[in-house]
């Protein structure tokens, strides 16, 4: 009996870690989800979203201090402000104008500032800033963005080690930073960040690990691994439908 041992331990380990992967999402997530406030088009993107999910392995909870960098159209941010309720804050933290810029140009704020105008979302501040010199509110408990870490990449003269370490500031001891983006391949070149709209996980994980955060984890609640990796994010064949990662990181309690 004894060789039988090792394989029914991994079988309960399988069905443990699938338990907590799988688990149901708290009721304040499931509500904030449900906000009949959000629009019909963002509700349609639940599926390939699957913001429950992601909220619950963030750990938001009602109360907290949340950093949304690059609100973008505002998927997430209704979901944030609805999940953290009236006794939390959510900050979203839109780019400024380029200096090239032209009358013509999207308002990259416009989405956020609507929300924050109105009164089901009156826990949140839409704040304008360059990302090159980000001046983030202190004492976050998570600073959250999705979609836009390889954008950062291909901000003129950005630093990366202190556009990571802006975020390192703004977080309490324990804060957490949460990361998810369009894979590329492993060991992809740098400039698939602008080409592709992708960026190596790894390359993420370094970078953020150097400001000084821990790694807690990942989760492949979003990948696809049939996704080839070769295709721009906006291309018909994988729009939608990329492979993507989710890691968390941690300030830690005794930061350096």
């Amino acid at each position: 009996m004894l060789p039988r041992f090792p394989a029914i331990a991994a079988t309960i380990l399988a069905v443990i870690s699938f338990q907590i992967a799988a688990g149901p999402a708290p009721n304040y997530v499931i509500a904030a989800i449900k906000d009949s406030g959000r629009p019909d088009a963002d509700r349609l993107r639940d599926a390939n979203r699957k913001p429950a999910e992601m909220l619950t392995f963030a750990g938001i909870k009602p109360g907290t201090t949340v950093v949304e960098l690059v609100p973008g159209g505002g998927y997430y941010t209704r979901i944030l402000s609805k999940a953290i309720g009236p006794l939390g804050h959510l900050y979203a933290i839109a780019p400024a104008p380029r200096p090239e810029s032209d009358a013509s140009t999207p308002d990259r704020a416009a989405a956020a500032k609507v929300i924050a105008s109105q009164p089901g979302y009156l826990n949140v501040n839409v704040l304008v800033q360059a990302i090159r010199k980000l001046e983030l509110p202190e004492h976050a408990d998570l600073v959250w963005t999705t979609q836009n870490y390889h954008d950062v990449h291909n901000v003129q003269e950005i630093d990366l080690f202190g556009f990571n370490r802006s975020v390192f500031n703004s977080l309490k001891p324990g804060g957490i930073y949460l990361v998810s983006d369009h894979a590329a391949a492993p060991g992809a070149p740098a400039d698939v960040t602008s080409t592709l709209h992708r960026i190596d996980p790894q390359v993420v994980k370094k970078e953020i690990m150097a400001a000084g955060f821990e790694f807690v984890g990942s989760s492949d609640l979003l990948r696809n691994h049939a996704d080839p990796h070769t295709a721009p994010i906006f291309d018909p064949s994988i729009r939608g439908k990329t492979d993507q990662f989710i890691l968390k990181f941690r300030k830690p309690v005794k930061s350096r």
